[in-house]
């Protein structure tokens, strides 16, 4: 459960270091983003090397969130810290190469295959 201005780690090698979510798509009806939802962030901070460069605006997957969400089998899952990956906005495929770090089952169910396939864990 993000809303704006909340501050993402980024799950990917992309470069970025720090997130901070701008925009959610259709947020004059929704306020919060949800595992899997595609969002719009700032980078906040940045590798000097890396793909993305600060102030630089990307889409992203939001893949691990604090707030507990309740699944449709009654279970709970809930993370340490709100992390997303970085895409394309196009063909919505991670800009990076490697993803760290587990990845909710409700990224794959919404059709992200290939961040679930990158990822090391899926919950």
């Amino acid at each position: 459960m993000l809303q704006l201005r909340s501050i993402l780690t980024p799950a990917d090698n992309c470069g970025a270091k720090k997130l901070r979510l701008i925009g959610i798509p259709g947020a004059w009806k929704r306020k919060f983003a949800y595992l899997g939802d595609i969002v719009t962030a700032v980078v906040d901070q940045a590798d000097p090397n890396g793909v993305v460069k600060d102030s630089e605006i990307v889409k992203a997957v939001v893949v691990r969130v604090r707030k507990e969400q309740k699944r449709k089998d009654g279970s709970y899952i809930r993370f340490d810290g709100n992390a997303a990956v970085i895409i394309d906005p196009k063909t919505l495929e991670p800009r990076g190469t490697r993803i760290f770090g587990p990845v909710a089952r409700e990224v794959k169910d919404k059709g992200f295959n290939k961040i679930a396939s990158l990822a090391t864990e899926v919950l």
